[in-house]
């Protein structure tokens, strides 16, 4: 995995913008405003949004990923030697979650994701 990769990943996502929040380098992916993913400007993995704590602990316990620092508890860090399926899946289940918590108005206003 590389930043080029995650960047590439989150760009074929409808209505997917990406921004540096915070400066100094950071990758901020969001929908609709609310962000589904996130590099550091430091580390080389990616932090991603889960449906709960209780997912992104056992996500964590199973070794898919660490805990996100920074972040709520409901969300994980992949590690830059996550395989790239599993991150094509992890980004594509945060974005889903991110949208599916937008407005109706918001998310008509979207390209369709299956």
């Amino acid at each position: 995995m590389s930043r080029e990769r995650v960047n590439q990943m989150c760009a074929t996502l409808p209505g997917a913008e990406v921004s540096d929040p915070w400066g100094g380098g950071h990758d901020a992916w969001k929908v609709g405003g609310k962000m589904f993913a996130c590099v550091g400007a430091i580390q080389t993995g990616v932090s991603v949004k889960t449906d709960s704590v209780e997912t992104a602990e056992m996500l964590i316990a199973a070794g898919v990923g660490e805990r996100a620092p920074y972040f709520h508890r409901s969300w994980i860090y992949l590690p830059v030697d996550t395989s790239h399926e599993e991150l094509r899946h992890r980004l594509s289940q945060s974005y889903r979650i991110v949208r599916a918590g937008l407005t109706r108005k918001a998310q008509a206003a979207l390209a369709p994701f299956d």
